[in-house]
C-alpha cells in the first residue's frame, strides 16, 4: 500500500514470533474450549498460532469470538470464523472492553488467546465484572536477531519516517539501534497506532510522533500520506 501510494518501504524486523517455551498449558486450554462462552483474540498472531495448535479441531460453534482489532477479525474470517465482538474506531483493549457484549459478563467463562506476558487490562477488567478468565498463551514475542548497521549507515539518505505497530516493537527497535543509532531514530518522525505507544515515544525523546486514528493498514497509509502532504519537499 505504501508503494502504491508512491512511497518506498524499507522492512526491518522489530519482533520475532515463536512458539512458547512450554506450549503444553496452551494446548491443554485449547482442548477445553467448549468450557468457555467467549474467546478473545488479541492479534492476528494469536489467531494463526491458535489454529495451528488446534490442527484439525475446529473452534466450537458455541464459542462467541471477539477480536481486539480489524486485522485480527479478518484473520479469523479468512479461516472461516465469524467474529461477533469487535470494537469500532480505535482497535485496542480499552475499546473492546466498551463493547456491550463484554460489559455484561457476570458468570461467563472467557479465554484470552494471546502471547506470553503483556498487559493484564482485559483480564483484570473482565474479572472485576464477574467473569472467570483464563489465558491461552499460544506464542511468545522475542527480540529479533537483527543487525541494523547497514540500515543506520544509509539512514539519512533512505529513512524519512518510521512506523511501529506496538510499544514492544518500539522498545525492541530502540534497543537494537543502540546508543549510536538512537539519536538518529529519535530525530526521525515516528508513526504509531496507540496513545500508549505515543507517550512512550515521547519519553524516549522522539521529536515528532504521528498517531494513526486506527490500528489498521489503511489508516496507517492515510496518515503517512497526510504527513507527506503537509511536509515541505
Amino acid at each position: 500500500m505504501i508503494s502504491a501510494s508512491g512511497g518506498r518501504p524499507l522492512s526491518f524486523p522489530g519482533m520475532e514470533i515463536a512458539e512458547p517455551e512450554n506450549p503444553l498449558p496452551a494446548r491443554e486450554r485449547l482442548a477445553r474450549l467448549c468450557d468457555y462462552q467467549i474467546a478473545i483474540f488479541v492479534s492476528p498472531n494469536a489467531v494463526s498460532r491458535c489454529l495451528a495448535m488446534l490442527g484439525d479441531q475446529p473452534l466450537p460453534e458455541s464459542l462467541e469470538l471477539a477480536a481486539v482489532g480489524k486485522g485480527t477479525a479478518d484473520t479469523l474470517a479468512r479461516a472461516g470464523y465469524a467474529v461477533s465482538i469487535v470494537p469500532e474506531g480505535h482497535f485496542e483493549s480499552e475499546a473492546l472492553l466498551e463493547t456491550p457484549e463484554l460489559t455484561a459478563v457476570q458468570g461467563k467463562r472467557v479465554v484470552i488467546v494471546r502471547g506470553v506476558g503483556g498487559r493484564t487490562l482485559l483480564r483484570d477488567t473482565l474479572v472485576s465484572r464477574g467473569a472467570v478468565v483464563d489465558y491461552a498463551e499460544v506464542y511468545q514475542r522475542r527480540l529479533p536477531d537483527a543487525d541494523p548497521a547497514s540500515l543506520l549507515e544509509r539512514w539519512s539518505a533512505d529513512v524519512e519516517v518510521v512506523t511501529v505497530t506496538s510499544q514492544e516493537i518500539l522498545e525492541n527497535l530502540w534497543q537494537l539501534c543502540g546508543e549510536q543509532g538512537q539519536a538518529q531514530l529519535a530525530a526521525t518522525p515516528l508513526l504509531v497506532v496507540s496513545e500508549r505507544t505515543r507517550m512512550r515515544a515521547r519519553e524516549l525523546g522522539f521529536k515528532q510522533v504521528l498517531l494513526a486514528p486506527r490500528a489498521e493498514d489503511k489508516a496507517i497509509v492515510e496518515t503517512l500520506c497526510g504527513w507527506v502532504a503537509g511536509s515541505p519537499l
